[in-house]
């Protein structure tokens, strides 16, 4: 569910007219719904009421700060990837004490940052991350809490590069692996366990490899008990799928229902690392039409948005909905929306029936607000987009656009 709809005539986010939005901020503008973020985390926190529970969200999915302050005042935790990311979650307010620091690459200096802030934990990828942060504990004259990211080898059956679970990806251990390391965990004097964590991968859209995944993970958690190995947090990582063209993921009552019994086994607190679900669907990709161009075999659509800005399409072959902000009578065609990058790969959305078109028109990219201005670039020296978040019938913006100034301030040697 989100607050984007027809009215009047043309495409509104919550009361007010994107069109009107894009003439007042300019194109390519990422708008995001302030009403729909709080609506997808208060479902999901609502629907995992029968378990002890903390929502995380993942900050890689969209790191502007306005977005990360509004999960903060819900109440939100937050999954991080990068000292990066928690020096914004910080920045937003977030809580230390519900940060989770995941990643395979933890530089010591990101691990000392984290460390200094005292987060909730660390995961762990491998031995010599573990003993890595062990080291630079004790420097610290501390103890770091930690989790060991376990790969239960359980096939998410979405796109190879966003699959995280399978024994051939690079993300976490067996669980033989991981038992050896909790057992020799015991001796160390800066680190302690306090968890287990998975992550199965992303845009998963049923609820059978969540289930056949944690169902594992709590298996193991009981072995692990049995071998003296006291544990306070399962962490089950995020993955849930959104709606971007035809799909039927679980609503969070759906999933809820097909999760929440096999957690209620586990005496421990779960935590939940949701990102694409909480804002997917809150936010928006708006572009102007710059030309229309009819070859023998193709119609093109050529906007002012291209594989800088909205890098989904070209990376992933990914299906977003396009539509007019104010539709136009007549006849559909078939059009490419392409954008102006130099690359054949620069495209929004290949074979798309659409009404008639005008240079000067606004088309509306949906389900633009994970992955979108986040995985933005700045190639062929292109500034990036605007960020716009609206509420109600108020609208401000979040991040202001790039100027060309802004991309060359950082350069020397001139």
């Amino acid at each position: 569910m989100d607050r984007y709809a027809t009215k009047h005539g043309e495409v509104y986010c919550e009361d007010l007219p994107l069109r009107a939005l894009a003439q007042q901020y300019g194109t390519p503008l990422y708008v995001y719904s302030a009403g729909t973020l709080a609506d997808h985390f208060q479902r999901l926190d609502r629907a995992l009421a029968p378990v002890a529970h903390t929502i995380c969200y993942a900050v890689k999915a969209n790191s502007n700060l306005a977005v990360l302050r509004t999960f903060a005042e819900l109440g939100a935790g937050f999954d991080i990837v990068s000292a990066g990311e928690l020096h914004r979650v910080l920045k937003a307010g977030g809580d230390p004490a519900r940060i989770v620091f995941a990643g395979v690459g933890k530089t010591a200096e990101e691990i000392a940052f984290a460390l200094r802030h005292n987060i909730l934990f660390f995961t762990i990828e491998s031995e010599e991350e573990l003993l890595r942060i062990n080291a630079i504990a004790a420097a610290h004259d501390t103890v770091a809490r930690f989790c060991i990211r376990v790969n239960p080898d359980v096939d998410a059956h979405t796109h190879h590069y966003i699959t995280t679970g399978k024994s051939e990806n690079k993300f976490g251990l067996p669980f033989t692996a991981a038992r050896a390391l909790y057992l020799a965990a015991k001796n160390l004097r800066h680190a302690r366990a306090v968890g287990v964590q998975m992550h199965i991968g992303s845009q998963i859209t049923t609820t059978a490899p969540f289930v056949a995944a944690i169902t594992l993970l709590a298996a193991f958690v009981n072995e692990l008990r049995a071998a003296g190995v006291a544990l306070e947090y399962v962490d089950v990582g995020g993955g849930m799928g959104i709606i971007y063209h035809d799909e039927t993921p679980p609503t969070a009552d759906e999933f809820a229902a097909a999760v929440v019994p096999v957690l209620r086994t586990l005496p421990a607190h779960v935590l939940f690392e949701p990102g694409r679900f909480m804002v997917g669907n809150a936010g928006v990709l708006v572009t102007q039409v710059q030309y229309l161009k009819t070859t023998a075999s193709k119609r093109f659509v050529i906007v002012d948005a291209g594989m800088n800005d909205l890098i989904r399409p070209a990376l992933y072959e990914a299906y977003h909905a396009i539509l007019p902000a104010v539709p136009r009578a007549g006849a559909a065609q078939v059009v490419d929306v392409v954008g102006p990058i130099c690359e054949s790969g620069d495209f929004l959305g290949l074979a798309r029936a659409l009404p008639p078109l005008e240079p000067g028109d606004y088309l509306v990219v949906r389900s633009a607000g994970a992955y979108g201005f986040a995985m933005a670039s700045n190639y062929n020296t292109r500034p990036r987009a605007a960020e716009v978040m609206v509420q109600g019938d108020q609208a401000r913006v979040v991040r202001r656009r790039e100027t060309i100034d802004d991309l060359l301030a950082a350069e020397l040697g001139l």
